[in-house]
């Protein structure tokens, strides 16, 4: 059994040589850089993969957290960009019920918007305010939006994706007219009151194709909340997949590591008596710093053996052949940094002796 004070003495001896310790240390590397040329593309792999999982999870925690600042839309917009190859088959179903559904909604609202276009006093809105002509200059100064129904017909004829969307936009542009021309001209204004007429008889015609259009836009509610539920089912169930198979890489790179631990082990011969009793001896010359390095490899693979103590016993017979040879590696690496730490200090104290020296001679002459 060897006692080793946690303060040690200094020593620079050399380490007794043993056979084949280069052989051994040579080996170990040689391995060392097989495992990681070997694993370095999986080991990437498997980086994207764990990155990935935790971007999904922490994604989920950061949309709990801001569910409430977000816009429903925005949010199921994102969503379907992101996962738009899940469910397609329910997704395409629900996109082509919806587009039928819109497609009848605007056609019975067309119905409407020609009644009132066909009104004898619609004729002041059917084209855009002549501003210039009739010298309104301050016009765009109280109107903000400028709305008319040849502007609201050509958005509904648009096939480049620039038209409504729905019949609740349409209509939002219908109230604009009749409200633009109210705010623009006071009340005594035949503009004002031919504008207020048009707008009540469109409400009244609008609260009978209202409940139509309240039970569709509810249904796709309803729909986008089930496809969403779908795609969110999809992707936790591909993330918790992807978690248990890194799980089992990462359990079998734990396995493969252990087979290399024995292999090196088995390629190891016992150190003789001598050798541990050296090995015993060079301890106690490491430095603090070194020591404390050295007793960790211990309890690495000798987990009750605890060193926090002033004084630590390290008995030498009881331990491992795997620790002992690399207890041999690393004092051998260790000794020969520490003597070449102690030559420079030596050659450095010598040129501070020699300059101190010159300087006194100056000082004498």
């Amino acid at each position: 059994m060897v006692r080793i004070p946690l303060e040690p003495t200094f020593g620079l001896d050399a380490l007794n040589p043993i056979d084949d310790l280069d052989g051994f240390r040579f080996s170990v590397d040689q391995i060392t850089t097989n495992v990681d040329e070997t694993a370095d593309m999986f080991f990437v792999k498997l980086e994207k993969q764990v990155n990935e999982v935790e971007q999904f999870y922490h994604s989920i925690d950061v949309q709990a957290n801001n569910s409430k600042e977000k816009g429903r839309e925005k949010h199921l917009a994102g969503t379907k960009k992101q996962w738009q190859g899940a469910s397609c088959s329910g997704a395409a179903a629900a996109t082509a019920t919806a587009k039928r559904n819109n497609q009848e909604l605007m056609r019975q609202f067309k119905t409407i918007l020609d009644q009132i276009t066909q009104h004898e006093w619609s004729w002041p809105f059917m084209d855009p305010v002549d501003v210039e002509g009739l010298g309104l200059h301050d016009y765009y100064e109280v109107i903000e939006k400028p709305m008319d129904f040849s502007t609201i017909k050509s958005k509904m004829d648009a096939k480049d994706g620039s038209g409504y969307n729905n019949v609740r936009e349409i209509y939002a542009d219908v109230r604009l007219i009749f409200n633009n021309a109210m705010k623009y001209n006071d009340k005594k204004h035949n503009i004002h009151n031919m504008a207020k007429s048009l707008l009540e008889k469109f409400e009244e015609k609008w609260l009978d194709l209202w409940p139509k259009v309240d039970k569709e836009e509810k249904r796709q509610l309803a729909e986008e909340a089930h496809e969403q539920m779908k795609m969110k089912v999809a992707q936790e169930a591909r993330y918790a997949n992807m978690a248990r198979n890194l799980s089992a890489a990462l359990h079998e790179v734990d396995m493969h590591l252990e087979s290399l631990k024995t292999l090196v082990i088995q390629k190891c011969r016992k150190l003789s008596n001598h050798e541990r009793k050296m090995l015993g001896m060079h301890l106690t010359r490491l430095s603090p710093e070194n020591l404390i390095k050295a007793l960790q490899i211990v309890s690495q693979n000798n987990p009750t053996f605890q060193p926090n103590t002033l004084e630590v016993d390290l008995d030498i017979d009881v331990q491992s052949n795997y620790t002992l040879w690399r207890l041999n590696v690393f004092l051998k690496n260790a000794l020969e940094a520490q003597g070449r730490a102690a030559e420079e200090t030596v050659v450095n104290n010598d040129y501070d002796n020699e300059d101190n020296n010159n300087s006194k001679r100056r000082r004498i002459g």
